[in-house]
């Protein structure tokens, strides 16, 4: 089977998922719309067609570069998408690219007829999915993925990407998703064939259990950050996106210290975030906040077994890899009380729900987890189960090998009648 993925292969997300199928008897074939290492995928052969700014980034989504030093307009843009016009900069990122992709059809249509793939998987919509969707030809199977937020953000924010986010769907021949809702949304909004394969499975593949397990918190790792051996501590693990409210969490840290005056708050990837050095200085919080930069996966699990709550103030979400990898160490989930965050959290039962808008909501959520230990107890126990049940590395990604299998033998069938 020759698989050929487009995607921006910086992402952790594509990179676990790829990863499975380079280990596999597979040709693994990689378009990548964002410039990234020539070596990144040993095993698969690697392409780049790099839209609009994504020429001028050079920088990896985990903060590393994707080869060589960043120019000073990639700086640039990258203060701007970490500052205060970081929600201009999206919709300015949205708006270029869903015009000026259209200036690398021909040259994807050119590509995927040298590499003649049995399958192409476009990970997720805009702007690979609309991409693959003009350019890969009738008779070539198409499998489209969503990421959480294309249909509550991307689309409705934008006509043109509404238009091209249907007629991608109507070109696709399969869907995955990584939770309910947008299943339902692809099909009752978007245009989504309801009679045609899909499959709803985490978007990374699942968690690797012998990576991301409930262990005994590294001591030294704690020494390091300077945290109290009696110090609880939570843990924000989604950096800076503009669909996350990271300014209520700031704003909520003083109530919980009111309460427990020796919590530590870590901040994953918010490092050198000129904003969020500016709410730590806003709130006098300096003491009881570390800004720790984008860490490996090895690391980001230390960082959650030595956590007791996991934070994710978002609005707008499908299921967030780090929720996952929290709950799989052992760590209690406070989240924004969005549809898709519900289909693996029970409010109150294994982990709190919250208005991410509300200061006094994330606080006394907060709180909350941290004064009842029962609680976080039971929680644990039922979020290892799930884990186990419905997002093992190994377990969702035989079904993902079985789902291209099976579509692939479908187009088949039907380009034979």
């Amino acid at each position: 089977m020759r698989i050929c993925f487009i995607a921006d292969a910086r992402s952790p997300i594509a990179r676990n998922w790829i990863a499975h199928f380079i280990a596999r008897p597979y040709e693994v074939q990689i378009i990548s719309t964002y410039p990234c290492a020539a070596d990144s995928f040993p095993g698969a052969s690697l392409h780049h067609l790099p839209f609009a700014f994504s020429r001028l980034a050079g920088v990896a989504q985990t903060g590393g570069q994707a080869g060589g030093a960043a120019s000073p307009i990639a700086a640039a843009l990258r203060a701007r998408r970490s500052g205060l016009l970081a929600g201009l900069s999206l919709k300015a990122h949205l708006r270029i690219t869903a015009v000026e992709l259209h200036r690398h059809i021909e040259p994807a249509r050119a590509l995927l007829a040298q590499l003649a793939p049995d399958l192409v998987h476009a990970m997720r919509i805009p702007f690979e999915g609309i991409l693959a969707a003009k350019a890969a030809p009738p008779s070539l199977p198409l499998l489209i993925s969503v990421w959480g937020n294309d249909f509550t953000l991307c689309a409705p924010d934008n006509p043109l990407i509404a238009r091209q986010t249907r007629r991608a769907l109507a070109r696709a021949d399969a869907l995955h998703t990584d939770c309910r809702r947008d299943l339902a949304m692809a099909i009752e909004a978007w245009g989504f064939d309801a009679a045609k394969p899909a499959a709803v499975l985490p978007g990374a593949g699942g968690i690797q259990l012998t990576r991301f397990h409930p262990a005994v918190a590294d001591e030294a790792l704690r020494r390091q950050l300077n945290i109290a051996e009696d110090a609880p501590v939570i843990i924000n693990p989604r950096g800076f996106r503009g669909y996350v409210r990271n300014d209520v969490f700031f704003a909520a840290i003083p109530q919980v210290l009111n309460k427990h005056p020796k919590a530590l708050f870590l901040c994953v990837a918010l490092q050198n975030n000129a904003l969020a050095a500016k709410w730590v200085k806003q709130f006098g919080i300096a003491e009881n906040v570390r800004l720790l930069p984008a860490v490996a996966r090895d690391e980001m699990a230390e960082l959650f077994r030595l956590a007791h709550v996991a934070v994710s103030p978002s609005l707008h979400d499908g299921t967030p890899n780090t929720l996952l990898e929290a709950m799989a160490c052992g760590c209690f989930p406070v989240a924004g009380g969005i549809q898709s965050i519900r289909e693996w959290i029970d409010d109150e039962v294994n982990g709190l729900l919250c208005d991410a808008t509300s200061v006094e909501s994330l606080a006394g959520a907060m709180i909350r987890a941290l004064d009842d230990e029962p609680l976080r107890q039971a929680a644990r126990e039922r979020n290892l189960q799930l884990i186990a049940e419905r997002a093992e590395y190994h377990s969702v990604m035989q079904r993902a090998e079985a789902f291209y299998g099976d579509l692939i033998e479908r187009k088949r069938q039907a380009a034979g009648n």
